[in-house]
């Protein structure tokens, strides 16, 4: 879910898609935009690959619900499920609106709930299957931002799927996350409008300088983590997280 991109380029998701693709998966994608997600089925398509895609709102139970049923109707089963969909808003618990903080876990965490809710079924049926949820960097440290309420959603997300892990493990059902750092992506002129007053070139610069490796990954780099992670190459690996960030993290401890 979430395989599109906010504008043209590449994004977690619509390199995640792809790539998965690539490797011979069909793939189901979702997005609140069905012109990102279609944009994505063009590209897939164009490669040979088998994609379809609709439109959701991961924060509706009804909608995750039509979308997983229609997913089973045309593929018959669910082998992978990437819970790939984040916002992100400025403010702390002072300054933030409190409908700004519930929208902030509907979309970062929430919608992750439902997806695990509405899948696992099936791969508990089906005998398995591996979810990837891609949380931030700023679910383990500040990074910079004032973004409480996607901070702590973030946080939140890493732990669900350290728990979900636990309790489906005899399943044969696998969670991890990936856990990207500072990105070069579609969001970040969003994120330069919201955070630096619009200078994108100035916020650009600013967290290439950030990471120790001195510049940003891009979306076929949190791509590749979710690929071994839904791998065999990576069945007994559950409950964990793969921090694709360029040394961030182990820079700020």
């Amino acid at each position: 879910m979430g395989c599109g991109a906010v504008a043209q380029g590449w994004g977690n998701g619509r390199a995640t898609a792809v790539l998965l693709a690539r490797q011979g998966a069909k793939v189901y994608g979702t997005d609140l935009s069905l012109e990102q997600a279609q944009e994505t089925q063009r590209l897939v398509a164009q490669e040979g690959g088998d994609c379809h895609v609709d439109a959701c709102d991961v924060t509706r139970a009804d909608e995750v619900a039509r979308v997983v049923a229609d997913c089973l109707q045309r593929f018959g089963r669910i082998d992978i499920l990437v819970n790939n969909v984040g916002l992100s808003q400025p403010g702390g618990p002072v300054d933030m609106e409190e409908a700004v903080w519930d929208a902030q876990l509907q979309v970062n965490l929430k919608g992750t709930f439902l997806s695990c809710k509405h899948v696992i079924p099936q791969m508990r049926a089906q005998g398995g299957g591996a979810i990837v949820n891609v949380s931030s960097v700023a679910g383990l440290r500040y990074v910079g931002k004032p973004q409480v309420a996607y901070a702590t959603a973030k946080a939140g997300l890493l732990h669900f799927t350290h728990t979900t892990a636990v309790i489906h493990a005899a399943e044969g059902i696998r969670l991890n996350c990936v856990v990207p750092g500072l990105m070069h992506t579609p969001l970040i002129e969003g994120l330069a409008q919201k955070y630096a007053q619009g200078d994108t070139q100035g916020f650009i610069d600013h967290r290439n300088n950030q990471v120790p490796m001195k510049h940003m990954g891009t979306g076929w780099d949190t791509a590749h983590a979710v690929l071994f992670l839904v791998a065999d190459e990576s069945r007994y690996v559950t409950g964990t997280e793969i921090v694709v960030d360029g040394g961030l993290v182990a820079a700020t401890r």
